[in-house]
């Protein structure tokens, strides 16, 4: 856009703007109701078209669309201003409202009965040409949508999952505060805690060589607000980890967080299921069914290769590992030898799939999955086993895959023998991409469960590494797993649930430990002496010993919930302002260099590390 079309915008604004006038109704409002009644309207232009002398405009507020229509005969003036009209122009239009002939009633439009023929016209501010349409879909890349956010945000859809983001908000707070808890705020500077991703980190004026880190969580504060005595909290949080951005991941997000004291797990999945139910009912006109299944994570794993499964896809994994322990089949054996997993993903009447779609499922599941390969048998119509690997395979494994996968004519099998946690996770992603391509689904809108009983304990580097916690290191184990901690802490299950709706996690919680002595019991095992631990956690471990009651709690990703309710798949479509994959935000140009006289404040020294950007 150019000074000179930007001049020309800005020349077209009247001085008097509102003067004494001030909306009457709402653009949605106008209806047949109003017919030959004199209505004030404002908004945006959203389009214009010149019809013989005749000036016909889309008039947008947040609330849709009407009809405003300038003719000579009704006000020279007002039709003489509508010349200058542009998109995005933003305007006050007085008039009478009218109903459109039968054959220009837009049936699309809840407006579409109705237009307001104008006496009165005052541009409030003119506008320079927006980079695109303000429409559903813009067709445009999403860098170009997110460099020019504000018109993005004007957008239909972007209006309406932001506006049931308020709703939800409501919601939320109004479903907890009537069951006695309350809001209370926690720290934005904070100190930096274990809680499964890089801190933010803020440099000290005031304590040289000294850092706040943004909260990961309010974990620590909300278990000290119950050892306090408040017994029920929430809060709408913000909070912030540093790790790689993905749809359904942001720097920076928001968390409807709460805990709870003298609880146990059932109680807090009660409450869990009646604020979801509640807040989805009210906030995004959803029935949530009722009531929640519930899967343990070790069956999850068994027969989806996920935690967080969508149950609404009627396909499943089966295991194998134990059909090749003894194996002259050296690629599954070797899995198998090494620790791993076998596992099979079988797909019936699966004839639409061709030799071409199984190829590219390969090729995907090595690019983007990480995968070595992607074994597989087709039985054909004939019964016949096709496949490359079936020549490795004795009578007696061909029996066996065949009786515990159900193979028969139709059915192609997908094979991964890797690490448990890679093997499962392939095979999952299958599993959905497979289903919904094949429809292989029961048909219900709306899937929520419990996943519980995770373990407390896993192993770095896909199993084969040191142990570490699974979630965080404050879930409380299962009491009667408490021996396993000095025997086999790998087995030991914590009190960890996760809320999920079709197939997202929404959210994670879990009782805490209460117990000093358990607490760190379990930060030994995680590898810190007395000292990691009294330097890193001896503000905690201290209130634990002043009497802390039995208490858990839970955290909804709140932009992943108004995600799933508002039925889109990127978290940018549900946060006003986001940041792109490379954590940056186009609108504002951020992250950005600051000056040397800040850094100096800060006792900080940017060191070039020779890289280009």
């Amino acid at each position: 856009m150019t000074d000179d079309s930007r001049q020309d915008a800005r020349s077209t604004v009247a001085l008097d703007l509102l003067g004494d006038r001030r909306r009457s109704h709402r653009c949605a409002e106008v209806s047949a109701a109003l017919v030959d009644q004199e209505v004030t309207v404002v908004g945006w232009v959203h389009r214009r078209r010149d019809h013989g002398g005749v000036v016909f405009t889309d008039l947008r507020d947040r609330t849709g669309l009407v009809q405003v229509v300038f003719r000579p005969d009704a006000s020279t003036e007002a039709h003489a201003r509508a010349d200058a009209l542009r998109s995005e122009f933003v305007i006050l239009a007085r008039g009478v409202v009218k109903r459109r002939s039968e054959d220009t009633i837009n049936p699309n439009l809840p407006t579409g009965e109705v237009e307001v023929i104008a006496s009165e016209l005052r541009i409030l501010n003119g506008a320079v040409p927006p980079p695109f349409a303000i429409e559903d879909d813009p067709g445009v890349e999403e860098s170009v949508r997110l460099r020019h956010r504000i018109h993005d945000l004007r957008r239909p859809p972007l209006q309406r999952n932001l506006e049931m983001r308020h709703r939800l908000f409501q919601a939320f707070r109004r479903a907890l505060s009537d069951r006695d808890f309350l809001e209370i705020e926690t720290p934005i500077l904070a100190k930096a805690t274990p809680e499964g991703a890089r801190d933010f980190l803020v440099p000290s004026r005031l304590q040289a060589g000294e850092f706040y880190a943004l909260p990961q969580s309010p974990q620590i504060m909300k278990q000290l607000l119950m050892v306090a005595g408040f017994e029920r909290y929430f809060q709408i949080a913000r909070v912030f980890r540093d790790e790689d951005q993905r749809a359904d991941r942001q720097f920076e997000f928001t968390q409807v967080d709460l805990e709870m004291s003298f609880v146990g797990v059932e109680e807090i999945l009660e409450v869990l299921e009646d604020v979801i139910c509640e807040a989805a009912k009210e906030g995004a006109g959803i029935e949530l069914p009722r009531p929640f299944p519930r899967l343990g994570w070790a069956d999850c794993m068994a027969r989806y290769g996920i935690d967080r499964p969508d149950t609404r896809i009627d396909l499943e994994l089966v295991e194998l590992t134990d059909l090749f322990a003894e194996s002259g089949f050296r690629a599954f054996r070797g899995a198998v030898d090494a620790g791993g997993i076998v596992k099979c993903l079988p797909v019936h009447d699966a004839e639409g799939l061709s030799r071409g779609d199984v190829d590219r499922l390969e090729a995907f599941v090595k690019k983007e999955l990480g995968a070595r390969g992607l074994a597989w048998i087709r039985v054909a119509a004939d019964g016949a086993w096709q496949s490359p690997i079936v020549k490795f395979l004795s009578d007696e494994e061909r029996a066996a895959i065949a009786e515990r996968t159900s193979a028969r004519p139709g059915s192609l099998l997908f094979f991964q023998a890797d690490r448990a946690p890679r093997a499962n996770a392939i095979l999952a992603r299958l599993r959905v991409d497979l289903g919904e391509r094949l429809g292989r689904t029961d048909g219900r809108a709306w899937d929520p469960l419990f996943v519980v009983d995770f373990p407390v304990f896993e192993r770095e580097d896909d199993g084969a590494g040191a142990l570490t916690y699974m979630h965080m290191p404050f879930v409380a184990p299962r009491e009667e797993d408490l021996p396993l901690l000095e025997t086999d802490p790998e087995r030991v299950r914590g009190t960890h649930y996760d809320v999920v709706v079709n197939g997202v996690e929404l959210g994670s919680g879990s009782l805490r430990n209460h117990r000093v002595d358990v607490q760190r019991r379990l930060f030994e095992l995680l590898g810190y002496d007395k000292a990691d631990m009294e330097r890193r956690f001896g503000f905690l471990l201290e209130s634990l010993e002043a009497g802390a009651p039995p208490h858990g709690g839970f955290a909804f990703g709140y932009d992943r919930t108004v995600m799933v309710f508002a039925g889109v798949d990127n978290l940018r479509d549900v946060i006003a302002f986001p940041k792109t994959q490379r954590g940056q935000d186009l609108l504002m140009d951020s992250p950005s260099a600051v000056d040397a006289g800040q850094l100096a404040d800060l006792h900080v020294q940017v060191v070039d590390d020779g890289e280009d950007d």
